[in-house]
């Protein structure tokens, strides 16, 4: 039964980590565009809640992970 915690908790911190390099290169190749600079405002923007939601993501698989060997 933990053992399900566990891989699904890591699932979920892979699929968040994916996330924060997904928001990562977006960033990375808006600035390469040379962008004005309420362009590149405007994309960060645009990225910051992905990266969050990413982040939560991560945080929250990572909770599952320690908690499935907590209890396992």
């Amino acid at each position: 039964m933990f053992d399900i915690i566990v891989w699904g908790g890591a699932a979920l911190s892979l699929a968040g980590l994916f996330g924060l390099v997904w928001c990562i290169f977006r960033v990375m190749k808006a600035r390469k565009a040379g962008l004005s600079d309420e362009e590149l405002r405007a994309t960060v923007q645009g990225v910051l809640p992905w990266n969050l939601a990413s982040l939560f993501l991560s945080v929250l698989g990572l909770m599952l992970v320690i908690l499935g060997i907590s209890f396992g």
